[in-house]
């Protein structure tokens, strides 16, 4: 036992616990460092990250290509502010368009700021073209961010009387029910917005038909298509992107996330139909600035020059063979995803416990909901990884059976 970095974390967890504003339940250690698929506490306990920061580390912890693009762009060019072109800002533009069915790009820094500018490009679609139509339709157990206008726009049940009165104009259906987006359309809709797989809500992802359905509705209506790609963008998924499996394009997409690798960046893509603000209708002190840009070009290009969307399909086929053979023996049902976003049931309603059994185990873990487990390691993992996950999350199950 690190003695002297248990003295230092419980300082540091008294600091905390007087200092930082509480918004969040948070396990009594104090992370360090990270390398690859591993994160380090202060006390020096080892921790394989099957969560991978809720789907962001895409390269790992603490990967060589960003560390090298932040130390060579900040010897260059830290900020300009946004009045200014940059150069790693147009190569990242440029490379996001040529792999994507998009033609124009906006860059933020949190999947919510680019969520936020999806419904702003909606809304001024809905008032050029539409008649000043606002609406957006979005799905229930849906998430699209923390801010107030995001948190509208989420079909969380929890959130339904926080920060009451919420932003107006968002409906809520059921994915994959066509006939309600059909019930809940009107005069006022502007747009329909959906995660393609639902990270947030517990891993569920939409049907083919249910998707062309979508993209023919409104088609007919004049409405746009936001496909939220926060989560299952830059490979997560086994594409590129995931509306890739579906062979459906949508007018705007969002990325976030996984984009930078770790560092705080997002964007909006749009296509050229679509362009449609004018100087002054969106901006951010910190969009496109350029140490962001530079991290998210090395971090593109390594996911592509690595192939790891491949990865991420092989590993994520390779993951649900190894729950399929063991489902019976701790009943585990509905497991799920694509690529390496993942998930699993349990009947029992015991997630969170099982969780922080095997955070206890040095295996990092989620369950997003009392019944579910989610697993989104970064790109990187090997079937090596996930053979030393399994061991540990069975180990945290026989001793959860033995209990009953």
């Amino acid at each position: 036992m690190d003695m002297k970095g248990k003295v230092e974390t419980a300082q540091l967890l008294s600091d905390a616990k007087n200092t930082i504003l509480y918004t969040a339940v948070r396990p009594e250690l104090v992370m360090e460092r990270g390398d690859g698929m591993y994160l380090w506490d202060m006390e020096g306990n080892r921790y394989l990250d099957f969560i991978g920061g809720w789907a962001v580390t895409c390269l790992g912890h603490s990967p060589a290509v960003i560390r090298d693009a932040l130390t060579a762009q900040s010897s260059l060019l830290v900020n300009a502010s946004p009045s200014f072109l940059n150069k790693p800002m147009i190569e990242l533009a440029k490379l996001l368009t040529d792999v994507s069915c998009f033609d124009r790009v906006f860059f933020a820094s949190s999947g919510a700021e680019a969520n936020e500018g999806a419904i702003k490009l909606a809304r001024k679609h809905g008032s050029i073209n539409l008649g000043g139509a606002h609406e957006i339709i979005t799905t229930v157990n849906g998430f699209h961010g923390r801010t107030l206008a995001m948190m509208s726009a989420t079909g969380k049940k929890q959130w339904e009387k926080l920060y009451e009165p919420k932003l107006p104009g968002f409906r809520h259906v059921p994915l994959n029910d066509v006939e309600a987006v059909l019930a809940a359309i009107n005069p006022n809709t502007c747009a329909i917005m959906l995660e393609l797989v639902q990270g947030e809500g517990g891993v569920h992802a939409v049907d083919a038909d249910y998707l062309a359905a979508l993209r023919q509705i409104c088609d007919k209506h004049g409405i746009m298509l936001i496909f939220d790609e926060i989560q299952t963008g830059i490979g997560r998924t086994g594409k590129l992107f995931a509306y890739e499996h579906y062979g459906i394009q949508a007018d705007v997409m969002t990325l976030g996330k996984g984009i930078g690798g770790g560092f705080p960046l997002s964007a909006l893509l749009v296509k050229e139909a679509f362009n449609l603000f004018e100087a002054g209708d969106q901006g951010g002190t910190y969009s496109g600035q350029p140490l962001a840009m530079a991290v998210g070009l090395a971090v593109m290009k390594e996911v592509i020059d690595k192939q790891l969307s491949l990865n991420a399909d092989i590993q994520g086929q390779y993951i649900l063979e190894r729950l399929q053979n063991v489902a019976d023996q701790y009943r585990l049902t509905n497991i799920r995803g694509k690529g390496l976003l993942l998930a699993f049931d349990m009947e029992d309603r015991k997630a969170p416990e099982i969780a922080a059994g095997c955070l206890k185990e040095g295996l990092l873990i989620n369950a997003p909901n009392p019944s579910t487990i989610r697993l989104m390691p970064p790109l990187i993992v090997t079937k090596e990884d996930t053979d030393l996950m399994m061991d540990r999350l069975c180990r945290v199950l026989d001793h959860e059976f033995s209990l009953r």
